[in-house]
């Protein structure tokens, strides 16, 4: 289960507080010399006598920091204190105001009070679900579906006509080198490598290009073989199974993975004791299309993704 909620674009607030999952605390280190308390969260400015702490730009940076990346440290420390300065000083007018006493602000800040809760648990939920047994079988589970699957090493030649084809056959069969002709004849944009299409599993191509290739032997060359893309010449130089990633190498989509479906079961859980009613019908899908009907292979084309 995904659960998917809009971004508002005045839910600065909340995306400041959801985005933290715990407090960012400056370690202060001097040989010889007591950490105090407040050395690790220094006051850098005060507005109208509200203190802004360091642990509040820390907080605010979660939020600014993407839009900011490419400055300095020093120069983005500058930019979310003034930030921050300039918002405490538009909410003490704005609390002059009245604003939050009107409904819609009360019906903002009751949202982001779930919104805030739910994200925090959820947090929580995915990150006590981050263990090394837990993620060693997700990659154990997932090595094996990959190794069980093939891939095959190939090159091809890819033309408009099938007159063209037949031609670069024919030159292939009196002995010419594929790569060379694939660099001097082909249309594909990885004609300049040979035509090489490096290792690729059968999803990765159109059917009708994967169907002769996991066909061929090591050293072959096909027929012609017709796609939405032109005509293709293909040549099979390896073929063998899968091989998993490391784990290293994959280890954050892993935690991504393990996390996501520690939150979504625990969701599901929660509707389970949850007294739930509807009292709206959802809509049917348009057209009475089914989720997942599209053909898999549509978009693809005989290269390497």
């Amino acid at each position: 289960m995904t659960i998917l909620l809009p971004a508002t674009k005045h839910s600065l607030r909340v995306r400041l507080a959801s985005s933290a999952l715990g407090g960012c605390l400056a370690a202060v280190l001097f040989v010889g010399t007591p950490v105090h308390a407040a050395d690790a969260d220094p006051v850098l400015a005060k507005v109208n006598g509200t203190e802004i702490h360091q642990s509040d730009v820390n907080l605010a940076e979660q939020e600014l920091g993407p839009s900011l990346a490419q400055m300095d440290p020093a120069a983005k420390q500058e930019n979310i204190l003034s930030f921050l300065i300039d918002m405490k000083i538009i909410t003490k007018a704005a609390e002059e105001k009245k604003i939050e006493n009107s409904e819609e602000f009360k019906k903002r800040l009751a949202f982001a009070r779930d919104r805030l809760l739910m994200d925090r648990l959820l947090a929580s939920q995915g990150k006590a679900a981050i263990t090394d047994d837990a993620m060693k079988t997700v990659y154990a589970d997932a090595s094996k579906q990959i190794t069980s699957e093939q891939e095959v090493h190939a090159r091809h030649i890819l033309v408009p006509t099938e007159d063209e084809a037949k031609k670069i056959e024919g030159e292939l069969k009196k002995g010419a080198d594929f790569a060379e002709l694939a660099k001097k004849e082909s249309k594909d944009p990885g004609a300049s490598d040979g035509g090489d299409l490096g290792f690729f599993t059968k999803e990765q191509m159109v059917p009708e290009f994967s169907k002769v290739a996991f066909a061929l032997e090591p050293g072959k060359i096909s027929d012609p073989v017709k796609t939405q893309f032109g005509w293709h010449i293909i040549k099979v130089e390896e073929k063998r199974a899968r091989k998993a990633p490391d784990f290293d190498q994959v280890k954050p989509q892993i935690e991504q993975f393990v996390t996501r479906k520690a939150q979504a079961e625990y969701v599901a859980k929660l509707r389970e004791t949850a007294k739930i009613e509807r009292m709206n019908k959802p809509a049917a899908p348009a057209g009475g299309d089914k989720a997942g009907s599209a053909k898999p292979a549509d978009g693809k084309t005989p290269a390497k993704k």
